[in-house]
C-alpha cells in the first residue's frame, strides 16, 4: 500500500489530489485544479504525474474546482473509469465543470483579441471534456459502502463544508487490513444551509486531513451576517455598490440566504441585490434540488419555504445583464465569481468599480497566495486586471465568519470526535503556519505520528 501526495501539498491551498495505490488498485482522492499564478498553475495542472489511463477511480470529497477541475483533464487524456461522488457533488460537477472549461476557452478568446496569449493562456481541456465528465460518475449517498475492489470499501461522511461535501472513509480488507480517512474541507458548526460535520469514529491507521485555517479562529457566523448588514448600510448610505467575489458554489447561496434573513428582518435597506454568475444561477437550481441535506434545525429554514427567491434578488445569466450592471446607478450588491477574483465576472466589475471611492469591496472567503483577491485584501494601492493597472479606491472589507472551513477550534473538536486512536497523519491543504499549527493540534491530541507532506512525496502504508 502507498499514498502520493499530488497536490494541496507542501504549503499549498490548492489543487487537492491524492493517489492511493492499496488492494490491487489505483485511486485518486480528489483530482483538484491548481489556482494561483498563471504560468505556475497551468505547469501544475496540465502536467499530470501518472498515466490517467493506469487510474482505476477516482472518490471525489466535494465538488469545489480545487478538487474536482482536473477531472476533465484525466478524461482528456484517457481515463475512463468511475468517478464516486455523492449525489449532490454529481449534480454541482455538472454545472461547475463546464463553466470552468467555459471560463477557460472565454479567457483565452479575450487574450488573443487583445494580443496577450502564451503558452499558460492555453485552455486545459475543453466543454466537450468537462461534459464528459458526467457519464463516468457514479452518485453513492452518505454512510453507504461503495466497493472499489473486493477488499477496498469506501463510505462517504457528512463534511459539513458545501452541499454534498464529504469525508472519504476507505477501509482496506487484505493483509492485516488498514483503514484511511481523508477529510475532505472541514466545514463548521453552524453554517446556514449546510448540515455540520461528522468525522468517521473509531481508530484510524492513516488520516489525511486539511489545514486551512489551522492557525486561527474565525469570526462567529451570528457575527458575519451582523457585518455583512453594517457593510450594505454603510455603501447605500453613501450611494456606493458592494462588490463580491464570491465561489459560486456554497458561498454564494449562504450570502443570498443572509442577506434575505436581514431584509426579511428590516436589518438592510431595499437595494438591488444581483447575483452576477451562470454558474451561481445553475448552482442555486441544484440547491433547491437537494433539500433533503438542508439542516432543517435552523430557524429560518423553518420558517421560510423559499430559501433563494424573494424581491430584492436578481439572477443575471446573460452577458449583456452582466455589462449593463457597470452603468448602474445607485446603491446595489454584487455577487459575482470567481471567489479568488482570479477569473469570472467579477474582474469586470472591479475594472469598473475597484477605484471608486464610494464602493465596497468585500471579501467573503479564503485568499490563496499570488492571487488578485489576496492582493487587493492585503492592501495594494493598485491592482492589474485584464493586464492593465488599476487603482484601488474602494474600501476593502474581509468577513471571516462565512468561512466555509473549519478553524483551529472546530478542526481540533472534529478530530476529537474521531474518538479511536490515529496511527499517522498526513497534513495537506494549507499553507506553511496553518499546518504547522493542525500538526501541534493532532500532536497534542495524541496522534502518534504526524507527516506534512511535500508535493510528490510518496509513503508507505
Amino acid at each position: 500500500m502507498r499514498l502520493t501526495f499530488w497536490g494541496a501539498a507542501g504549503g499549498q491551498v490548492t489543487g487537492s489530489m491524492h493517489l492511493l495505490e492499496a488492494a490491487g488498485a489505483r485511486v485518486l482522492l480528489d483530482a483538484g485544479l491548481f489556482q494561483g499564478r498563471r504560468a505556475e498553475a497551468r505547469k501544475l495542472n496540465a502536467e499530470l504525474p501518472f498515466d490517467a489511463r493506469r487510474i482505476d477511480a477516482v472518490v471525489v470529497s466535494h465538488a469545489h474546482i480545487d478538487h474536482t477541475g482536473r477531472l476533465p483533464l484525466l478524461i482528456k487524456q484517457g481515463y475512463h473509469n468511475p468517478i464516486i461522488a455523492t449525489p449532490a457533488t454529481r449534480d454541482l460537477s455538472a454545472v461547475m465543470l463546464p463553466d470552468a472549461a467555459h471560463i477557460q476557452e472565454s479567457d483565452f478568446e479575450f487574450l488573443k483579441r487583445h494580443e496577450r496569449t502564451g503558452p499558460e493562456a492555453e485552455p486545459l481541456y475543453n466543454m466537450a471534456d468537462a461534459v464528459a465528465v458526467q457519464d463516468l460518475m457514479e452518485a453513492v449517498p452518505y454512510n453507504r459502502p461503495h466497493h472499489i475492489r473486493k477488499n477496498l470499501v469506501t463510505s462517504f461522511f457528512e463534511a459539513g463544508h458545501i452541499l454534498g461535501s464529504a469525508s472519504v472513509d476507505v477501509r482496506i480488507s487484505e493483509g492485516a487490513g488498514h483503514r484511511l480517512v481523508f477529510s475532505g474541507d472541514i466545514g463548521r458548526n453552524g453554517l446556514p444551509i449546510i448540515r455540520d460535520p461528522v468525522p468517521p469514529s473509531g481508530a484510524i491507521d492513516t488520516l489525511i486531513i486539511e489545514s486551512t485555517y489551522g492557525d486561527r479562529d474565525h469570526e462567529s457566523i451570528a457575527g458575519a451576517e451582523e457585518k455583512l448588514g453594517e457593510v450594505v448600510r454603510r455603501a447605500a448610505g453613501r450611494g456606493g455598490k458592494v462588490l463580491i467575489p464570491s465561489f459560486a458554489v456554497g458561498r454564494t447561496q449562504e450570502l443570498v440566504y443572509a442577506l434575505h434573513s436581514l431584509w426579511k428582518g428590516g436589518k438592510i435597506p431595499g437595494v438591488p441585490i444581483y447575483i452576477d454568475s451562470p454558474l451561481a444561477v445553475n448552482a442555486t437550481e441544484v440547491f433547491r434540488m437537494h433539500p433533503e441535506i438542508f439542516d432543517n434545525r435552523e430557524q429560518f429554514i423553518e420558517r421560510t419555504r423559499v430559501l433563494f427567491d424573494f424581491p430584492l434578488v436578481t439572477y443575471v445569466r446573460e452577458v449583456g445583464e452582466s455589462k449593463a450592471l457597470n452603468t448602474l446607478n445607485g446603491p446595489a450588491v454584487i455577487i459575482a465569481a470567481s471567489g479568488m477574483a482570479e477569473a469570472g465576472r467579477i474582474l469586470h466589475h472591479l475594472k469598473n468599480g475597484i477605484g471608486d471611492h464610494k464602493n465596497i469591496v468585500l471579501f467573503v472567503g479564503f485568499q490563496a497566495e499570488h492571487t488578485l483577491g489576496r492582493r487587493i485584501q492585503e492592501g495594494a494601492k493598485e491592482v492589474k486586471i485584464f493586464g492593465e493597472l488599476y487603482p484601488v479606491g474602494a474600501d476593502i472589507e474581509t468577513i471571516g465568519g462565512y468561512s466555509a472551513h473549519a478553524d483551529r477550534t472546530e478542526l481540533r473538536q472534529w478530530v476529537r470526535k474521531i474518538g479511536g486512536p490515529v496511527k499517522r497523519a498526513f497534513v495537506v491543504h494549507g499553507e506553511n503556519p496553518a499546518r504547522e499549527a493542525m500538526a501541534k493540534i493532532l500532536s497534542e491530541e495524541g496522534v502518534k505520528t504526524v507527516v506534512l507532506p511535500d508535493l510528490g512525496q510518496e509513503f508507505d502504508l
